[in-house]
C-alpha cells in the first residue's frame, strides 16, 4: 500500500514567495503519486505562523483551488520551530510520512524523491543534508559551520549541515509527541527519538523571492536554545573552570603569605585590580550561563501550550 505523504511548510510573511513555490510543491506531490511512490491522498500542509501580510489569505485561496492544498493558522507568531511542530502534530494521525521544508524554495524539492525511496527501504527518519555552501557568503558559511561545530562540542546531538528539511514517519511522530519540551530545538530532539535513519545530500539554491527570516541574531538564539535544551556541558565547564580559578587563587594566597612573612610584601594596585576584575568577570559569565538554564526551567515548569491553532482550511463554513 502506497504511503500518504504530508509536506509540512511553515510560513511567516511569505506572500511574495508562496504563489511561486506552492505550485512546485503540488507538482512534486502529483509526480510522486503518478509513479506510485505515494498515495494521491497526500497533501501540502501550510502552517501560517501568525503572518502580518496576506500569507493566510493566499493559503486559503490555494485550498479552494485544489484539495491537495490544506493549511492551519496559529493564533499568533510563535517561531519557526513551533510552527514546524504544529504541522507535524497535525499531520501525524493523517498520514504515513511527513516531509518538513521551508517555503522559500531554497531546499531542493527533488530530494524528496530520494527521501521517499529511503523510507520505502525501511528508514523512519531521513535528514536532508547540504552537500556544500558555495552559494553562501563567507560570513554566512563561517557562522553556519561554526554553529554546527559549536553545538556538537557542547554535547548537542545534531546532524552536520542539516536544518529542518527531513522526512519523518508517523510512528516516529507518535513517539515524538511524548516529548513535552517548551523550548524546542527540533534538529537535536528528532535524533533522540531513535529509529533507523539516514541522510540525503542536496544543493541549496538562492531564495526565490522575499527576504530571509533567519538573521544572525536568530541563529545565535537558536544555538543557545539548542545547547541549553539538550546539554548540561556548559555547567560542567563552569565547574571545571571554577576549580582551576580556585586553585590559582589558592596558590596566589600562599604566595602572598610567604612574601609577607619574608618581609617582601608586594605593593601596587594594578595587579590587585586586574585580579579582581578577572574574577568578577568570570563570576558574571558563570551567573549568566546558569541564568539561561534557570530561565529554561522557569519556562518548562509553566507548561504553556507550544502552539495554538486558530483556524483550519477544512473547517471553514
Amino acid at each position: 500500500m502506497t504511503p500518504v505523504l504530508y509536506i509540512v511548510i511553515p510560513c511567516y510573511n511569505e506572500q511574495e514567495v508562496l504563489p511561486i513555490t506552492a505550485p512546485m510543491f503540488l507538482e512534486k506531490i502529483r509526480n510522486l503519486a503518478a509513479v506510485g511512490k505515494i498515495s494521491d491522498e497526500s497533501r501540502v500542509l501550510f502552517v501560517n505562523d501568525g503572518s502580518k501580510d496576506r500569507t493566510w489569505e493566499i493559503i486559503k485561496e490555494l485550498s479552494r483551488q485544489d484539495p491537495h492544498y490544506i493549511g492551519i493558522c496559529q493564533s499568533r507568531n510563535r517561531g519557526h520551530q513551533n510552527a514546524v511542530l504544529a504541522g507535524l502534530m497535525e499531520a501525524k494521525d493523517r498520514c504515513d510520512i511527513t516531509i518538513s521544508i521551508d517555503c522559500d524554495g531554497q531546499d531542493d524539492i527533488d530530494a524528496m524523491d530520494q527521501m521517499v525511496d529511503e523510507y520505502l527501504k525501511g528508514c523512519d527518519v531521513v535528514y536532508g543534508v547540504r552537500s556544500s555552501r558555495r552559494t553562501d557568503t563567507f560570513f554566512k558559511r563561517f557562522t553556519a559551520q561554526s554553529f554546527y561545530k559549536f553545538l556538537a562540542a557542547m554535547g548537542a546531538e545534531v546532524v552536520y549541515n542539516h536544518a529542518d528539511y527531513r522526512l519523518i514517519s508517523s510512528r516516529v511522530l507518535q513517539e515524538f509527541a511524548n516529548f513535552k519540551e517548551v523550548n524546542l530545538f527540533l534538529r537535536g530532539l528528532i535524533p533522540l527519538v531513535g529509529f533507523k535513519s539516514t541522510t540525503v545530500s542536496y544543493s541549496r539554491a538562492e531564495r526565490i523571492a522575499g527576504e530571509s527570516h533567519y538573521p544572525l541574531k536568530k541563529m545565535i538564539g537558536l544555538a543557545v536554545d539548542g545547547i541549553t535544551s539538550l546539554s548540561v556541558k556548559p555547567l560542567r565547564l563552569i565547574t571545571g573552570f571554577g576549580l582551576v580559578v580556585a586553585l590559582i587563587s589558592f596558590i596566589g594566597v600562599l604566595w602572598a603569605l610567604i612574601t609577607a612573612l619574608c618581609g617582601k610584601a608586594v605593593t601596587g594596585w594594578a595587579s590587585m585590580t586586574c585580579i579582581v576584575c578577572f574574577v568578577s568577570g568570570v563570576q558574571l559569565i558563570c551567573l549568566g550561563i546558569i541564568g539561561e538554564y534557570i530561565g529554561k526551567i522557569y519556562m518548562e515548569t509553566k507548561a504553556r501550550p507550544r502552539y495554538i491553532i486558530s483556524e483550519r482550511t477544512w473547517e471553514r463554513d
